[in-house]
């Protein structure tokens, strides 16, 4: 541990190590549990999932390790996945052939709170960039408008 970091702790209802933090809670829904896991620093949890109940059906199973490894385990491939969807959603590309040229189109949206933007860009077989415009972050990509925007000779789309 570094005098930056806090001391782990292994308690019934809160376990944590340096980056992790699983917290016991009671159900809001139901008469059960639940347990939220927060990765350090988010004030939001990063998981949040029922938690089983104790052998007297009214308090909740206290937290070990084997558990904690594997909510530590669970709520990081959800975040990696939440974060590949997010990635695929900003990022689409076809293959496009056009004049007998295999023709890569790829839009990369950039989110920003003041106003997203977007580019379009084109590539051949061999990653060479051919074209590259702005276009707004609604413009809609698919074999037909990157096709379109290929024959057109890479003019700025109208949307």
């Amino acid at each position: 541990m570094t005098p930056d970091t806090q001391e782990p702790i292994h308690e019934d209802r809160v376990w944590s190590d340096e980056r992790w933090t699983a917290r016991v809670i009671k159900n809001e829904d139901d008469d059960g549990w639940a347990v939220a896991m927060f990765l350090d620093g988010q004030t939001e949890p990063a998981l949040v999932g029922p938690w089983t109940m104790g052998r007297d059906k009214k308090n909740p199973k206290p937290l070990d390790a084997n558990a904690f490894n594997t909510l530590v385990k669970t709520a990081h491939e959800f975040i990696r996945r939440s974060e590949q969807q997010r990635h695929a959603e900003l990022n689409k590309n076809v293959k496009v052939t056009v004049g007998g040229r295999r023709i890569r189109v790829a839009l990369a949206i950039v989110p920003d709170e003041e106003g997203a933007t977007a580019t379009l860009r084109a590539t051949d077989e061999y990653d060479e960039e051919l074209a590259m415009v702005s276009v707004p972050p609604t413009f809609k990509l698919n074999m037909t408008s990157a096709e379109a925007w290929v024959a057109a000779g890479f003019a700025k789309p109208r949307c």
